[in-house]
Formats: C-alpha cells, sequence, structure tokens
C-alpha cells in the first residue's frame, strides 16, 4: 500500500530517518517499534503526509485515504457525538462508530469530560468517520490504564477485521505481540529489522533486535 525508498529525514543537524526503505503492505497491524528518538513518529506523519523527506521518496498504491490518531488528541469544544459528525466523510456514521469505540452512553457528554481511554477513543471514531483505508495510530496506549489500554486494543482489532490496515507505533513489547501481523523496528532513524511478528519474536534476525526484545538499551 506505501513504499518508502532511500527516505531521509532531517531536523537541522539531526536526523530523524536515514535512508529508510520499507515495504506496507495491506493485511494484519504493522506495529513500529523502537526507544524513544528512533524515529516512529516521523516515519508515520511522514506516511500521513504531515511531514515532507529531505531526500527519498514515497510510492502510494492508487494514494488509499489515510487518517491519523496522534498519542495526545484535542478534543472539540462539543459532545462526543458531535465530535464524530464533525469528522464525517459523507454519510453520517456516528451512531455506528460510538458503538464500535464502546461510547455510544456518553453520546451526550462532553468531550473534555471523559476519560484519557474515552478520548482516545474518540479520537479514533472520528479518525474512522473519515473512512480510511490505511490509519495510522502513534502509541495510542502510552498514557492508558491497563483496562483502557484493552478497550482501545480490542477497538484496534476490530477495526483491522473490518479490512482497514493499521500501521502504530507502541514502546509496549507486550502490545506489539498482542496485536502486530509485522513487526519493524527502528534505532535512530534507520530500519534494523521488519518481519513477521511470529519470526521477529521467536527468531529475531539482527543482534539489536535480540537485545531490544530482551529489554536492553540500544545504544
Amino acid at each position: 500500500m506505501i513504499r518508502f525508498e532511500e527516505l531521509t529525514a532531517t531536523a537541522g543537524a539531526v536526523t530523524l530517518l536515514d535512508r529508510l526503505s520499507l515495504t506496507i503492505a495491506a493485511g494484519p497491524p504493522t506495529v513500529v517499534i523502537g526507544p524513544n528518538g528512533a524515529g516512529k513518529t516521523t516515519l508515520l506523519r511522514i506516511a500521513m503526509g504531515l511531514l515532507q523527506p529531505t531526500s527519498g521518496r514515497i510510492v502510494r498504491a492508487g494514494d488509499p485515504r489515510r487518517a491519523i490518531v496522534f498519542q495526545r488528541p484535542t478534543m472539540l469544544r462539543r459532545t462526543t457525538a458531535a465530535n464524530v459528525r464533525y469528522a464525517s466523510f459523507g454519510a453520517d456514521r456516528t451512531r455506528e462508530l460510538l458503538a464500535l469505540v464502546g461510547l455510544e452512553h456518553a453520546a451526550d457528554r462532553a468531550a473534555r469530560r471523559l476519560s484519557s481511554g474515552e478520548q482516545q477513543r474518540l479520537a479514533l471514531a472520528r479518525a474512522l468517520a473519515r473512512e480510511p483505508a490505511i490509519l495510522f495510530l502513534d502509541e495510542p496506549t502510552a498514557s492508558l490504564d491497563p483496562a483502557s489500554t484493552k478497550a482501545m486494543e480490542d477497538v484496534i482489532r476490530t477495526v483491522s477485521q473490518r479490512g482497514i490496515k493499521v500501521v502504530m507505533s507502541t514502546h509496549d513489547l507486550g502490545e506489539a505481540r498482542r496485536l502486530a501481523g509485522e513487526v519493524v523496528l527502528l534505532h535512530r532513524g534507520r530500519l534494523v529489522e521488519a518481519a513477521a511478528a511470529a519470526c521477529f519474536f521467536d527468531a529475531p534476525g539482527t543482534a539489536e533486535a535480540r537485545k531490544f526484545i530482551a529489554g536492553e538499551l540500544l545504544v
């Protein structure tokens, strides 16, 4: 669905992505992992079209419709239902989407009064209102408690099962094991390894991947 060819992104003297080549295909979720500063968020923002690479190119098959959910989404000053309705593309699917993310009970509540986990699921419903073919999630459970994390992961599975390609970043290896069909490991802006999740966790092909899985620091 998206192919990155020798992608480099810099900010001043800092290299955020370093000649990264990667293909993201249709199918189960692609989960991007790596330590802080690895380039995960930069990769998602470039894939979404919010940032431009310094060099290299991106090839999109048919330019599929995209949506993104950030780690700390902003809630509009209106009800939960109105937040979704505002983002709707074409037909209004507000009731359906609130049911999908488990927020139909909060339809008339002020969005900014929802819990962090509820706000994150509302942000996901707003993104889905755009009817994307690809959904980018930037560490969607980073600040959530275990119950909210499980609720979010359940929605992500359902979204994936409906044929939407999910590409998400996370620092949580447990979450990557639970959700990923494919794992992409970045470090210092470089692609270290990209493999099917079972292969990545059972037989990592690089020393850096083995260290990261074991909980060791990558330097």
